[in-house]
């Protein structure tokens, strides 16, 4: 009988620590995670078929998190987005182009609340029963 397959939450920052973080309490919520340290990095060496969910941070040099969904959303429009940033002023950005409110966190944030808006929106989009 074959292993059932982990959903796959890809974690995309330019800082290690939250990376590691992230990555930390995915897995021990029964995750596979992979980890970028840029949007380019991501977009170059994952395969969008193999990832379930995004999380990225909007504040990246290279492509930045809105860049990011908008490439993603466009190759793949089932997968959820969550955008997460340490920056006050794109918190404003983001609500006024109406990205969705359950699927955005400023830093810092509890890694639980983040754990629980991965799993509805896993929920949400069928991946995860």
């Amino acid at each position: 009988m074959p292993a059932e397959r982990r959903l796959v939450i890809a974690v995309v920052d330019d800082d290690q620590r939250i990376l590691e973080s992230l990555k930390n309490l995915f897995e021990s919520a029964g995750f596979a995670v992979r980890t970028y340290l840029s949007g380019r990095t991501f977009l170059e060496d994952s395969p969008l078929s193999e990832i379930d969910c995004l999380i990225t941070d909007i504040g990246m040099p290279d492509i930045d998190g809105f860049e990011l969904q908008r490439r993603v959303e466009g190759a793949r429009p089932d997968v959820p987005i969550i955008l997460i940033t340490g920056d006050h002023a794109i918190s404003a950005r983001q609500r006024a182009i109406g990205n969705d409110k359950e699927n955005f966190f400023r830093k810092p944030f509890s890694g639980q609340e983040l754990l629980s808006a991965v799993c509805q929106a896993l929920s949400s989009s069928r991946k995860l029963s």
